[in-house]
């Protein structure tokens, strides 16, 4: 099973890029009405101005609203709309932890290292054919892990040394990808040894996204999580 975030990518940026672009004609007949002192067109601009603005926010509040959570099982795709293509992510592995790097020298913590090997994919077959080979330099991500308890662990903030010790070597997520390249990264936590039921949230750190329609990073609409093989 696969998941899109938004569904209907190439729709829902025409119909944000078109409603933007209304209310910014509806403001500039507001404007040019208020500078003639002519109260039709400030009226008119103004009312249908509200009116694209409850019809666009009232289909956002509804997609959100019936909206449901996913959880996708090891090696299952997680696509993220680029626009003119789209970009795709799967857990490719697990390692649990209470320490690593050399006997000699370890490195610890109170709890234990949750690494996930994360693999991003440039899906050839959702470019256009006149597109061509050109790089794409991927959105910027935000992740995080959710236990059973419904606890919420960032990063953390010793990642580069402890992959160090690990001897694991990490792509930035944002390394530009030509179409069917693809590369591994990995991600670390530090969450406590009771946590369980571990899943992985990989969202968009883009925040004009909670605007576009069935994103999940809209108001209130469920997210798609990684299942993590780990108990």
């Amino acid at each position: 099973m696969s998941v899109y975030t938004p569904h209907l990518a190439p729709i829902v940026a025409l119909a944000f890029l078109g409603t933007a672009s209304a209310l910014i004609l509806c403001l500039l007949i507001a404007v040019i009405g208020a500078l003639r002192k002519s109260r039709v067109l400030v009226l008119t601009g103004l009312a249908v101005g509200l009116a694209l603005s409850l019809v666009y926010g009232t289909i956002l509040l509804a997609l959100s609203l019936f909206s449901s959570d996913a959880v996708l099982a090891g090696g299952a795709w997680k696509y993220f709309c680029e626009i003119d293509c789209h970009i795709a992510y799967a857990v490719a592995g697990v390692q649990v932890a209470h320490s690593v790097g050399s006997e000699m020298q370890p490195i610890a913590t109170s709890g234990k290292f949750v690494i996930v090997q994360l693999k991003t994919w440039f899906d050839p077959s959702t470019i256009s054919a006149h597109r061509g080979d050109a790089p794409l330099v991927p959105s910027e991500r935000k992740a995080s892990l959710i236990d059973g308890a419904g606890h919420v662990f960032g990063e953390s903030s010793r990642a580069e040394t402890i992959l160090t010790a690990a001897a694991l070597h990490s792509m930035p997520l944002r390394t530009p990808l030509r179409p069917g390249e693809s590369y591994v990264s990995y991600l670390v936590f530090e969450i406590p040894n009771e946590s369980s039921q571990l899943r992985l949230l990989l969202t968009s750190a883009d925040s004009l996204d909670a605007a576009l329609w069935g994103h999940e990073n809209s108001p209130f609409h469920k997210k798609a999580y990684f299942a993590l093989p780990i108990s």
